[in-house]
C-alpha cells in the first residue's frame, strides 16, 4: 500500500496514546506525535515517532502538527489530569481545535476516542464532551471514525497491584454489569482504524463479549490466581461531581457496549476471562 503521509498521534505521551503509537510503527506507518511544550517526548523518541511540538489549546501549532498528516487519531483527555496540563477545557476547546484544525487540512481520516454511551449522558460532563467533538466532526465533513470503549480494566491498578493486596477496591455497585476494555486492545484498534474500510461517520461501541460485574472481576481473578481476592466497595461521594455522575450512570445499567459492529470491524471482541488473564499477567501473577 503507498504510504500516504505520517499519522498525527494527539495523546501519545498517555497510557493509551503511547500503546497506539507503538502500534502504527509495528504496523509500518510514519507517526508523528503532539506533545506540549517542556512534556518528555523521549520515550516516543525512542520508539520511532516524530515530534510536533504543540497544544491542543493553540490552533497555529495544530496547524503546524497537520501539515503533510494523512490521518488523525485522538486519546487526548484533560478531564483525567493524568499529566500536567489537562484540563477539562482541552475537552471543549482543545477538541473543537483540534476538529476545526483537521477541517482545513483535509486530514483523510480522523479517529476519535470517545466514550461508550455518551449521547446518552448530558449529566456526565466528560462523556456529553466526546459526543460535542462526534457533533463537530460530522458538522464540517470530516471523515471521521469514533470508537467507543467502555472503563479501562487497568484503573483498577492505577494505584498499586489490588491482587497482590487481595483486595479489589470499587466505587459503584458490586451487581450491575458494566462493559469494560483493555487499553492494549483498544490500541490496536485505533490503529488498526485508520484504514479499516466501511466505517466513515461510524461511532463503534468496544467492549468484551459481555458485560460484567466487579464481583465477577474479583471471582474470575480468585479462580486463576487460586486465592480469594475480596471486592471493597468505597463510598462514590469520596469523588469529584464529574466522577459521582459517573458512577450514578453505571449504576443505571446502560453502561453496556453492543459490539456487534466492533466484531464486524475487528473480529471477535475478547472473552472476559481472557482480558482479566492479561491483567493478571501484565501485573506479573502466575495463573493456574
Amino acid at each position: 500500500m503507498t504510504d500516504r503521509g505520517p499519522v498525527l498521534v494527539v495523546g501519545g505521551t498517555g497510557m493509551l496514546g503511547s500503546q497506539v503509537v507503538s502500534r502504527l510503527l509495528a504496523g509500518g506507518k510514519q507517526v508523528r506525535a503532539l506533545v506540549r511544550p517542556g512534556s518528555d517526548a523521549g520515550r516516543l523518541e525512542q520508539l520511532g515517532a516524530t515530534i510536533a511540538r504543540g497544544d491542543m489549546m493553540d490552533p497555529e501549532s495544530l496547524a503546524h502538527a497537520m501539515d503533510g498528516v494523512d490521518a488523525v487519531i485522538t486519546s487526548a483527555a484533560g478531564y483525567t489530569h493524568h499529566r500536567e496540563g489537562d484540563t477539562p477545557v482541552t475537552d471543549t476547546v482543545g477538541n473543537i481545535n483540534l476538529v476545526d484544525e483537521a477541517s482545513r487540512a483535509g486530514i483523510r481520516r480522523f479517529v476519535l476516542t470517545s466514550i461508550l454511551t455518551c449521547d446518552q449522558t448530558p449529566e456526565v460532563p466528560h462523556f456529553w464532551h466526546k459526543k460535542l467533538t462526534e457533533d463537530r466532526l460530522e458538522e464540517l465533513g470530516v471523515p471521521f471514525v469514533a470508537l467507543r470503549p467502555g472503563a479501562f480494566l487497568e484503573q483498577i491498578a492505577r494505584f498499586g497491584d489490588p491482587f497482590s493486596e487481595g483486595r479489589l477496591r470499587w466505587f459503584g455497585s458490586s451487581s450491575v454489569p458494566l462493559t469494560y476494555v483493555l487499553a492494549s486492545d483498544l490500541a490496536g484498534y485505533l490503529a488498526a482504524a485508520v484504514d479499516a474500510s466501511g466505517v466513515e461517520r461510524q461511532r463503534i461501541d468496544i467492549g468484551w463479549d459481555r458485560p460484567v460485574t466487579m464481583q465477577d472481576i474479583a471471582d474470575i481473578s480468585s479462580r486463576m490466581l487460586g486465592r480469594q481476592i475480596e471486592l471493597v466497595l468505597n463510598p462514590i461521594n469520596q469523588m469529584g461531581p464529574d466522577f459521582q455522575a459517573m458512577m450514578e450512570w453505571f449504576g443505571t445499567g446502560r453502561y453496556v457496549a453492543d459490539t456487534s459492529l466492533q466484531r464486524e470491524v475487528f473480529g471477535p471482541p475478547p472473552t472476559a476471562e481472557n482480558a482479566v488473564a492479561r491483567l493478571l499477567t501484565s501485573l506479573g501473577h502466575k495463573l493456574l
